[in-house]
């Protein structure tokens, strides 16, 4: 018989972005599998995840866990105790911090090494915290899953974890939210971002030092600088960083950078799939969930040959060095080339549907059963 698992979706941070897509793709995915699944997550989270997993158990927490110390602190008290009350044989730490006195075996997730790896291009705070909490992982955890090889490696090299107690699980694609969009959906998106059918470049993701968005400010501006009628660039995500506030000042008059903010997950596949290029020059990732989702609507990728994402994107997207110079040689490269862009939507396309939350859910599945014995 498989374990009950008890899947600490509470941890969610508040800006909701890749970190919700895994969440919520897994515990649907391991839902259709049959799992024994319990799952506690925030009040306001509730519904979705019963509509996600209608055979699961949905366990809302305490009101003051949406405060993140307050959540830390009953993660190492409160989370025990209901992982008895509902007869959980293992708990699934989904975002690096696990309880210590659970009594209970105990999988993390630890998403990438990006905060050893690159501690300026973080939030010192944050960098600490999460620094702190992948070492606890490894040395505490019954088993720690992680979405990449890369990722792996660099948890046996960084912090010589144990290899043996180490799983490898890519994340899927929802091709409900991510597909080639429909014309109505491209339009829709477009005009919602005010730009009724200009072409542009797009970027989704937290707009933070590792994601490498100056320098694409900076190719992009390079790239296009001499085209009559230049593509937009969209940088679509929160948080605000002056490294991009300085870059988006230098950019010229005739060259047009949008900061949109988040979008909603209705708008993504049309943003995605409607974009002339997807640019993601990041310096690491862990995985790389929106390379593999602009892959899915059909976006022409452009990333970086770094850590995990040659794993998602093999060769179905074109590669540069994160520097501004190489951005800029790949975009005018790609812009000028509609048949390399073609070439790439299509393969794309094919590639994306190698990754499921099915498979996902199966290696999750198995890294529980090894838990548990």
């Amino acid at each position: 018989m498989p374990p009950r698992v008890l899947v600490d979706a509470a941890a969610v941070p508040a800006d909701r972005g890749a970190l919700i897509r895994y969440v919520d793709g897994l515990v649907a995915a391991l839902d259709r599998a049959g799992a024994d699944l319990a799952v506690v997550c925030q009040r306001a989270d509730a519904a979705r995840y019963a509509g996600l997993a209608p055979s699961a158990r949905i366990v809302p927490g305490p009101h003051g866990i949406t405060n993140r110390a307050a959540r830390l602190t009953w993660e190492q008290t409160g989370l025990p105790f209901l992982a008895r009350q509902v007869g959980a044989e293992v708990i699934h730490a989904p975002y690096y911090s696990i309880p210590l006195s659970s009594g209970l075996p105990t999988v993390a997730t630890v998403h990438d090494l990006t905060c050893f790896t690159e501690p300026l291009q973080h939030d010192a705070v944050k960098a600490a915290f999460f620094r702190a909490a992948t070492r606890t992982a490894v040395r505490h955890a019954t088993r720690v899953i992680v979405p990449s090889k890369a990722t792996r490696d660099e948890l046996i090299r960084i912090l010589s974890a144990d290899p043996t107690r180490i799983d490898v699980a890519y994340h899927g694609v929802d091709p409900a939210l991510f597909h080639p969009p429909s014309e109505r959906e491209v339009t829709h998106a477009s005009d919602r971002l005010g730009l009724h059918g200009t072409p542009y470049v797009a970027f989704l993701g937290p707009l933070e030092p590792r994601k490498n968005v100056p320098n694409l400010i900076r190719g992009f501006v390079r790239a296009v600088g001499d085209i009559p009628d230049p593509p937009a660039l969209v940088l679509a995500g929160g948080i605000r960083d002056v490294e991009v506030d300085a870059a988006v000042e230098e950019v010229p008059s005739t060259v047009r950078v949008l900061r949109p903010g988040f979008l909603s997950f209705a708008d993504l596949c049309g943003f995605l799939g409607g974009a002339v290029v997807a640019a993601f020059p990041s310096r690491g990732e862990g995985f790389g969930l929106p390379v593999l989702e602009a892959m899915a609507c059909g976006a022409p990728v452009l990333t970086t040959h770094r850590t995990s994402l040659p794993e998602v994107g093999g060769d179905a997207v074109a590669y540069t060095e994160p520097d501004a110079e190489s951005i800029a040689e790949a975009l005018r490269t790609l812009l000028s080339s509609p048949e390399r862009r073609e070439a790439l939507s299509v393969a794309g396309i094919a590639r994306a549907k190698e990754f499921t939350w099915d498979a996902s859910a199966e290696a999750h599945l198995l890294s529980y059963q090894r838990a548990a014995e």
